[in-house]
């Protein structure tokens, strides 16, 4: 039975370790996914960020583009028809041309339908507009300063050289990009400081120029455990909660089993010495019975058999007297509850067990107080505990039997001391004594009869009485019993 509930432990440690097991890799691959997912988010995101930073510088370049344009001093602008098809064609040219006989630029407005000889100011506004917001624009993208006009050429040139990106615009954007994105790390842009658990993004190129010029942008993320935590928390919690739950359902099988299998053998030990209990008034009546029918009519011999039957009769019935009682106890069955004398009790329990103290030459001392010790109780079933302690000192009793049993009162308690030199409890059965069907080990020995229940029937006894009782060592030899009940 032992190795079975062994080989069920093994296998169901075996699953929940699996189960954890199972779990921990789960996590670890969700944690490892989530990272991933991370790191591509913040890259892809400062890409994103430093492309539109780069539109908002593109953007102030053209708008300058077009305050010059709008500088009549600076730029002269014309228009005429002069042309195959007769189509307004606007020309763009240095006021002061730079060099003798330099041109300028020359174009027309595919969506400009009307034929002008001379430039007006509404259409110079559309000219300046188109010119800027189309083809100065498209050629700052794709990284290129065309010289439409020399002058024009070099002012634009010296812009767009000049042009850096604003760390504090692009930490704005980027910002917003991830908050879109949920994620509220905490960064900074082109840090130095790389000390700590940090998480860096891939160096972007945020010039206009690139890739034939650099100017590196790159993010430093501090700690984005906080991230992952809030990304996986309910994932991180439900599987801690399945763990917890797993290892609570284990435990308390485990528990289960091991208590059943104690159970089993606390019952075979009950069995076990029940049957060394009943088979000696059992033997002795059929043996008294036989003799009755084989010896003669004799009138004082016939006595003395039904006096032996009798008492061994008699033994039989407290004997399942008293487990009847224990089994009350357990139901939590109560009856004639009434105030008790504890001392008068006592002096009973004494009585009752004189002639085993005198068969075993033993001596007993009682102390205690003048005045009445009363408590609220059943008196049967307390005169049955002080039997019951009693008689396990004489059970285990060492010869020249010593047993003192003291009273005291103290803050509303009573305490029963029962101090013998009998062979003592070990240390580590102290707790168990009070256990059902628990017997100090001897091995398969039975030279002291019992069958368990006695300490386990004083112990619910006085927890129904809302007492305790505790044992302990009465140095140098022998155990101590300490009952405590309240006073009424």
């Amino acid at each position: 039975m032992k190795k079975h509930i062994n080989w069920i432990l093994v296998l169901m440690s075996l699953c929940v370790i699996g189960i954890i097991g199972l779990q921990l890799f789960w996590n670890y691959q969700n944690y490892r996914s989530t990272a991933y997912t991370f790191g591509r988010d913040i890259n892809e995101s400062l890409n994103t960020a430093v492309d539109l930073e780069m539109d908002q510088r593109h953007q102030q370049l053209v708008d300058q583009v077009k305050g010059w344009l709008a500088d009549t001093s600076f730029i002269r602008i014309t228009c005429d028809t002069q042309n195959r098809d007769s189509n307004t064609v606007f020309h763009i040219n240095d006021r002061y041309p730079k060099f003798p006989g330099s041109k300028g630029l020359s174009f027309g407005i595919t969506d400009f339908n009307a034929k002008l000889k001379h430039i007006t100011p509404e259409a110079r506004q559309i000219l300046i507009d188109h010119f800027g917001d189309r083809i100065v624009k498209s050629d700052l993208k794709k990284g290129t300063v065309y010289y439409y006009t020399p002058r024009l050429g070099d002012r634009l040139t010296k812009a767009f050289d000049k042009s850096r990106v604003r760390l504090h615009s692009l930490d704005s954007i980027y910002r917003k990009i991830l908050l879109s994105k949920a994620i509220r790390t905490s960064f900074s842009l082109n840090s130095r400081d790389t000390s700590g658990r940090v998480f860096l993004t891939r160096p972007v190129n945020a010039d206009f120029r690139r890739p034939y010029r650099k100017e590196l942008v790159q993010a430093t993320f501090e700690s984005p455990d906080s991230y992952f935590l809030k990304t996986m928390k309910w994932v991180i919690l439900s599987t801690f909660s399945l763990i917890a739950v797993c290892l609570i359902c284990f435990g308390y099988t485990a528990k289960t089993l091991l208590s059943q299998h104690k159970l089993a053998g606390l019952k075979d030990d009950f069995i076990n010495n029940m049957t060394h209990e009943l088979n000696t008034p059992i033997a002795s009546i059929k043996i008294t019975a036989e003799a009755l029918k084989a010896f003669d009519y004799e009138p004082a011999r016939q006595q003395e058999y039904l006096d032996i039957i009798g008492y061994q009769t008699e033994k039989l019935t407290n004997l399942t007297a008293r487990i009847l009682n224990a089994n009350r106890f357990v139901a939590g069955t109560t009856q004639n509850w009434q105030p008790v004398e504890l001392h008068g009790l006592i002096d009973k329990a004494i009585g009752d067990m004189a002639i085993r103290f005198a068969d075993q030459q033993a001596t007993i001392t009682c102390e205690a107080p003048q005045e009445a010790l009363l408590v609220f109780g059943e008196a049967i079933s307390l005169l049955t505990v002080f039997t019951n302690i009693i008689d396990n000192a004489l059970k285990y009793a060492s010869p020249n039997l010593r047993l003192t049993i003291s009273l005291m009162a103290t803050n509303r308690w009573v305490e029963i001391r029962f101090a013998d030199n009998g062979v003592g409890i070990p240390t580590e059965y102290r707790t168990k004594v009070f256990d059902p069907f628990f017997r100090v080990p001897q091995g398969n020995v039975h030279n002291v009869k019992g069958y368990g229940l006695g300490l386990s029937y004083v112990n619910k006894v006085l927890r129904q009485h809302r007492g305790s009782v505790t044992v302990g060592a009465n140095e140098p030899t022998g155990s101590q019993f300490t009952v405590k009940l309240p006073l009424l």
